[in-house]
């Protein structure tokens, strides 16, 4: 069972990110209820306003996140409606559960605090050897999130607090097994089944309409046939790429920073060492540490006595199952890639020295450094073009915010025109002919932003063709545009779109058609079974569909078994029509024990989860949430869907 789950792990992975509150120990909840407001309000929650501003920011960090954690991630789909949307149900969930918390005013203790802060990972690799926090990493650690350790441990107290909210209906959720099996059982029936459909495109051919016909279905279908709106817009993009390309680095300054960093350009400095390990874990016995710390200073005595033995030594005693085979030897490596105790010894050494013992969490190690490789100093014609666009990028990003505002300003203040800011600022100036309100298949950037989009067709701009504000549309981006021409949506001529009008109709009306075949079929059946001449029987179950189409499998599934065989009809809409014959109920085969045991554990999770959501729709109505934002059309699932294909 759930085979589609466990064949597409990946993709069910990266919904789950999307539709899940995602782990919140060390990046929770992000404090968006210490920012400013910015912009019109998207959500309302329990009185309080969610601005768009504060959504822009809650998606960046996710959008952020999600691209650390998964490179390989489209980002279509991160940058896509429905995730924008799902970034915002995060948003209020998180506003729904914090006011759930101030309104049973759970707290966290400082022992629960300091528990959950030792047994986060991130935090724990910032211990010293000694078991004490590192205060000096720990506050960069914080302030790369912009938090003080203050402030970033109040976050995660709170978070503790919103997972006290939602344990207290998961966690008291109750599965047995017997209920289990018998909700899987149901939900896994086989039928026997015969069906005939009745296809639309076969009766196309019987449908013949005259220009009365068409005439009458254009009048009463107009809003099939429109010409939609569209403009012509000139806009202007500020970014870092525009500009750097305004930004001149002088050849002395270039020289000046090759000479201060030459040595960190050409490369890091590598080691090559060979190591014995005496496996100790830092949590084990005191009694067990010190036996290996003995049997590691035994062997320091012969690697000591004997330099040249220490290759042998290492396959015979190190509990290294990577390098023990090898001698011991840990090929080249550089600084971060070796756990902090063995990196600060070995890169302390000169070649040929043997260590003292030194402790990590893993053990007790004897090392020996066996090569030093240094990298060769690059010239500075190797290294110019790369020098040149870092200090560009340097200067970009501390310019921006000076040519930012002047961008903002200029569009404002001179609205009737772009060429001001664009002369100023050294901008191209770009045209778009046909562009239209929802953004074309296959667009991105400027031209696909919904914000920039609905700037752009806002009254004021379609009227007035003044310039839009200036509309942030990423990190460090800035767009406005104008209008040049505008073109309402209308209605077009019979004459232009009559073939389209024919093929609407034809389509329409063999759909009545088969239809009407079809019922009429399945009544004769009804009255006379053994009159029923239909294709040979399958056997279908949600996990087995035979490709029977999702709308007919489901009315297979749900229909009435009492009296067999038994007749249903299916309305498939634009496709026609389809009557099943159902002949044989049959149990689910009996799984294995492993995989009943899989099953039952994902049935107690949704379970689990769907507790949760209909607590959450309680919370909802009582905080009274208002989503004011569209949604889209199609959802999440949808895109899981077609990246699939």
């Amino acid at each position: 069972m759930f085979d589609f789950v466990r064949k597409h792990t990946k993709i069910m992975m990266f919904v789950m990110f999307l539709l899940i509150i995602p782990s919140f120990v060390l990046f929770g909840i992000d404090g968006y209820n210490n920012m400013g407001d910015k912009g019109e309000s998207v959500a309302r929650v329990g009185g309080v306003d969610i601005s768009q501003g504060e959504w822009d920011a809650a998606h960046k960090s996710e959008t952020d996140r999600l691209r650390a954690s998964m490179p390989n991630l489209d980002a279509k789909l991160l940058d896509s409606p429905e995730a924008r949307y799902a970034t915002l149900e995060r948003l209020v969930r998180d506003r729904v559960l914090s006011q759930a918390v101030e309104a049973i005013r759970l707290t966290t203790s400082d022992s629960r605090l300091a528990r959950e802060l030792q047994e986060n990972p991130t935090i724990a690799a910032l211990s010293r050897p000694d078991g004490s926090l590192d205060m000096d990493r720990y506050r960069q650690l914080v302030a790369s999130q912009g938090l003080t350790p203050e402030g970033f441990e109040a976050r995660v107290r709170q978070d503790l607090s919103i997972r006290q909210v939602e344990a207290a209906v998961t966690a008291t959720a109750l599965t047995p097994a017997a209920i289990a099996d018998v909700s899987l059982n149901a939900f896994f029936e086989r039928r026997e089944v015969q069906f005939v459909n009745f296809a639309a495109a076969d009766f196309a051919a019987k449908v013949s309409p005259t220009e009365a016909d068409l005439e009458a279905f254009y009048k009463a279908n107009a809003t099939l046939f429109q010409a939609p709106e569209q403009a012509s817009i000139e806009y202007l993009l500020l970014d870092l790429e525009a500009v750097k390309k305004g930004i001149i680095i002088s050849e002395p300054d270039l020289k000046s920073y090759y000479d201060q960093n030459a040595a960190r350009l050409s490369g890091a400095e590598e080691r090559r060492a060979s190591h014995i390990l005496l496996n100790a874990a830092k949590d084990a016995p005191s009694s067990d540490r010190q036996k290996a710390k003995a049997r590691a200073q035994e062997l320091l005595e012969l690697v000591r006595k004997a330099p040249d033995s220490f290759g042998e030594l290492a396959k015979k005693n190190s509990q290294d199952s990577g390098s023990a085979a090898n001698g011991g030897d840990l090929d080249f490596f550089a600084r971060g890639a070796m756990v902090k105790p063995f990196e600060e010894a070995a890169f302390a050494m000169k070649k040929g020295d043997i260590s003292e013992i030194v402790e990590s969490d893993f053990g007790f190690h004897i090392i020996k450094l066996t090569d030093v490789k240094v990298p060769l100093q690059r010239s500075f014609a190797e290294l110019r073009a790369g020098i040149e666009a870092d200090l560009k990028a340097q200067q970009a990003q501390r310019q921006f915010a000076e040519s930012a505002e002047a961008f903002t300003n200029g569009v404002y203040e001179q609205s009737d025109s772009l060429k001001p800011v664009a002369d100023k600022l050294k901008l191209e100036i770009k045209v778009v002919d046909k562009l239209a309100r929802q953004a074309s298949p296959g667009v991105s950037g400027v031209l696909a932003n919904p914000k920039f989009l609905a700037a752009v067709f806002a009254p004021d701009t379609v009227e007035k063709k003044r310039n839009t504000e200036a509309i942030e549309i990423g990190p460090n981006q800035l767009a406005a545009g104008r209008i040049v021409k505008h073109t309402p949506a209308r209605t077009l001529p019979l004459a232009d779109v009559a073939p389209a009008v024919r093929e609407r109709l034809v389509a329409a009306r063999a759909s009545e058609l088969a239809k009407k075949e079809g019922a009429e079929k399945l009544a004769a059946w009804k009255a006379a079974p053994d009159s029923a001449s239909m294709p040979a029987s399958v056997v279908v179950s949600r996990d087995q569909a035979q490709n029977v189409p999702p709308a007919m499998l489901k009315a297979i599934l749900r229909a009435e078994t009492k009296t067999l065989p038994s007749f249903i009809g299916v309305d498939l809409g634009p496709q026609g029509y389809a009557v099943a014959r159902i002949n044989k109920v049959t149990a689910r085969p009996a799984p294995a024990e492993a995989a009943a045991k899989q099953d039952r554990s994902q049935y107690a999770q949704w379970w689990t989860g769907a507790e949760g959501q209909a607590y959450y729709a309680v919370l909802k109505e009582r905080f009274k949430v208002e989503m004011r934002a569209p949604k889209p059309t199609s959802s999440l699932a949808d895109l899981a869907a077609a990246a699939l294909q």
